[in-house]
């Protein structure tokens, strides 16, 4: 198990925990970033914070702060 923000671009995760508590749990929760759901490193902003994800068919931009707190299972070898 690794966070997020260790997964390397182009590289897919199954989310297995959220570290966080309170509203941001929430939203991330409302999201659709639930255990067991795929995501994968799409691409960095230029200045490499935030990075985008794909996720059920969107993409989305978490920070490294936050990113840290999202811990996966890397699937790609």
């Amino acid at each position: 198990m690794i966070s997020l923000k260790e997964l390397p671009r182009g590289c897919a995760g199954e989310i297995i925990a959220l570290k966080l508590t309170g509203s941001i749990k929430r939203r991330l929760l409302d999201l659709g970033l639930v255990p067991g759901t795929r995501i994968k490193v799409a691409f960095p902003s230029p200045l490499g914070d935030p990075k985008a994800y794909y996720i059920r068919g969107t993409t989305l931009a978490f920070r490294a702060n936050e990113a840290l707190s999202i811990m996966v299972r890397r699937l790609d070898p």
